[in-house]
């Protein structure tokens, strides 16, 4: 029997609409929260889950 557990939003701890299992590998995976209405990028291997942080934007100046 394969273990399933529900993906959690890492910034608000709610359920999302995504169900991991033990062998669901993601890499940068958009995940968007119902709850928050936050859009993230994730990476999931063997049900841990990495946040990736992208550099906010920066102005140019002239």
């Amino acid at each position: 029997m394969q273990m399933e557990q529900w993906l959690f939003c890492p910034v608000c701890n709610n359920k999302t609409r995504i169900k991991l299992r033990v062998d669901t590998v993601l890499k940068n995976f958009p995940l968007y929260c119902p709850k928050c209405k936050q859009e993230l990028l994730i990476n999931v291997q063997r049900l841990n889950i990495s946040v990736i942080k992208e550099p906010d934007a920066k102005t140019q100046s002239r």
